[in-house]
């Protein structure tokens, strides 16, 4: 098989059959293979074949590969990790609409509803979860938008905030953290991010008011924010500095609070949404919307990825390229 370049690194032409980062255990990081022999995928109705360039890491990848997702799974091991794509469009199957061979594209696959995983040289991908990839970008870089992206944006849409309002983001030096800073900060939004002591740079280069993390209770009169975006996972003690009808988001279902004063609450769940990721990507190549990698892996150092991202603090996305 001969290769290709693409953004920042080369990428092996299709052949009959592909490699993948793969486990066929429940385990640590060291149960992480390079599968090769795979069968490379065909896109059915509506459906297009991605030639993968990079992708990313999520701590929910680390949990599902330990095998301590509470959630049962659509379909058994072995597993392809991988939600979010870079890369061009190979094949196309019927019925897609716009997308074309050898489209640059970027979107993800809602990993826990398909187990379609996106570790892989190629991943076939519906044609509507997926739009124009950032010109001028690296694949690298990009990578890190469309999940996380999509869940800041999909968090601040529930809020469905005007103009003006307040915000308290928790988490907020995190991947979703940040974008959901920036993308604050371009609606007209007042956020206020909740960070580790050496976070408060990031946070207040988005224009948020900086709060030092810590576990005494925030020093906030009650309803003070029109709305809470609750990353951190810090819980329904928050609800009391949420004014009475304003909205809560929390990031996992389990924590969503009942609701007590007219407060509307939201557990997010982050869907593909090609219109919505649209917007993002326009806004990555305005520069209102920064992009941060941590590290750059080959399939062969996932296991290293795996790793860097358990031992936290990380700012910025884990990306694994082919």
């Amino acid at each position: 098989m001969d290769t290709y370049r693409h953004g920042d690194h080369d990428i092996q032409r299709k052949g009959t059959a592909m490699r993948a980062v793969s486990y066929a255990q429940f385990g640590g990081p060291e149960v992480l293979r390079v599968a090769a022999g795979l069968p490379v995928p065909e896109p059915g109705p509506g459906q297009v074949r991605v030639r993968v360039a990079a992708s990313v890491v999520h701590p929910v990848d680390l949990m599902i590969r330990a095998g301590r997702f509470p959630a049962p799974l659509p379909a058994g091991l072995p597993y392809v990790p991988g939600w979010d794509v870079v890369g061009t469009v190979d094949a196309v199957g019927p019925s897609v609409g716009d997308l074309t061979a050898d489209d640059d594209v970027i979107g993800f696959s809602p990993w826990l509803r398909t187990t379609v995983g996106a570790h892989a040289e190629y991943v076939v991908l519906e044609a509507a979860w997926l739009t124009a990839a950032p010109t001028g970008i690296p694949a690298s870089e990009a990578a890190t938008l469309p999940t996380n992206g999509l869940a800041a944006a999909q968090a601040l849409d529930l809020l469905a905030l005007p103009t003006g309002s307040s915000v308290l983001v928790t988490g907020a030096a995190g991947q979703v953290g940040g974008f959901t800073l920036a993308l604050a900060r371009v609606a007209g939004l007042h956020a206020t991010g909740i960070a580790g002591a050496d976070d408060r740079e990031f946070v207040e280069s988005q224009g948020a008011a900086f709060v030092p993390r810590s576990d005494d209770p925030i020093a906030a009169a009650p309803g003070s924010f029109d709305a809470v975006v609750d990353l951190a996972l810090i819980g329904p003690s928050l609800m009391e500095l949420v004014r009475d009808e304003g909205g809560y988001v929390a990031a996992s279902p389990p924590l969503r609070p009942e609701p007590v004063r007219g407060i509307r609450t939201f557990a997010l769940d982050v869907l593909p949404d090609s219109s919505r990721l649209g917007e993002l990507v326009k806004l990555v190549e305005s520069g209102d919307l920064p992009l941060r990698v941590a590290g750059v892996y080959s399939f062969a150092d996932a296991a290293t990825a795996h790793n860097r991202l358990a031992q936290g603090g990380v700012r910025g996305g884990v990306v694994i390229v082919p």
